[in-house]
């Protein structure tokens, strides 16, 4: 890839004091239609996090992302955000929530990231067409421009949905299984991209089911299903024992397949 983002420039509003907590989760329950995804949440994500969100299938994960970035409502307790707004967060969904058949080019479907610091409806000027196009070159999607984005590949759709997300120069970035379906040599990219916006004192949050690469390059981890199993440093979090439970969690929910997830061993084997 080229230069990584945002040369020059500082991040977006970060919260300073790396133990401050950026986020609050206060005896939080989320659902849909009133039957809980996740419940009784309690705990703290300190700013410049670099935290990997994992478990079985079903158990409240991308949930728990929607409910931070503001997309969903908790049936009880809250979310306390400390030193940002919801205007200042970054969502990068999964995939298959893309409709990529939509008519859009690749230069203005990345160029959708500016939309909160500029409106839905300004023009670009030429400093901000220069902006689109750096991160066209940082994500190695420079020359795909004027491509339809429908004409991408997996890897490429992921290299520009992590386009807007450097264009959206948030504080604190949510990644909802930023690694599914795309070759090695992206993930390699992408994971350098998230390890710079750590190193830049934003907070990441990722949902993830590779345990081998929680293990490479995150720090902190959450075990989540249905409620929180354990959380801290992730080579503790991630022992045999929670991921038992995890695993037992979630066949008693019915869905054997989902915990298939939880049958590594510490070691990763």
């Amino acid at each position: 890839m080229g230069a990584l983002l945002n040369e020059g420039r500082s991040p977006g509003a970060a919260p300073q004091g790396g133990d401050q907590p950026i986020l609050r989760f206060d005896n939080l329950t989320l659902g849909y239609d009133r039957h809980p995804a996740v419940h009784h949440l309690r705990g703290e994500v300190a700013a410049g996090s670099l935290l990997a969100v994992v478990g079985p299938n079903g158990g409240g994960k991308s949930t728990l992302l929607k409910a931070i970035a503001g997309e969903l409502r908790p049936i009880a307790g809250r979310i306390e955000l400390n030193g940002v707004s919801p205007r200042q967060i970054a969502h990068l969904t999964q995939q298959p929530t893309i409709d990529t058949s939509f008519p859009v080019l690749v230069h203005d479907f990345v160029a959708m990231g500016l939309w909160r610091e500029i409106g839905a409806f300004a023009g670009l000027t030429r400093a901000l067409q220069r902006r689109v196009a750096d991160v066209l070159d940082t994500v190695g999607l420079g020359g795909v421009e004027r491509r339809p984005v429908g004409a991408l590949s997996g890897g490429q759709l992921q290299r520009a949905l992590f386009a807007r997300v450097i264009l959206q120069d948030a504080p604190l970035v949510l990644l909802d299984e930023p690694y599914g379906a795309i070759d090695a040599a992206t993930v390699e990219d992408l994971a350098k991209l998230v390890r710079h916006w750590h190193d830049e004192g934003r907070t990441v949050i990722a949902v993830l089911h590779d345990l081998d690469h929680v293990r490479q390059h995150y720090p902190e981890t959450w075990l989540i299903c249905r409620e929180l199993i354990a959380r801290g440093d992730t080579a503790s979090v991630l022992g045999e024992a929670n991921l038992r439970r995890a695993r037992q969690l979630a066949e008693a929910s019915g869905d054997a397949a989902s915990a298939a997830i939880c049958h590594l061993d510490p070691e990763g084997r």
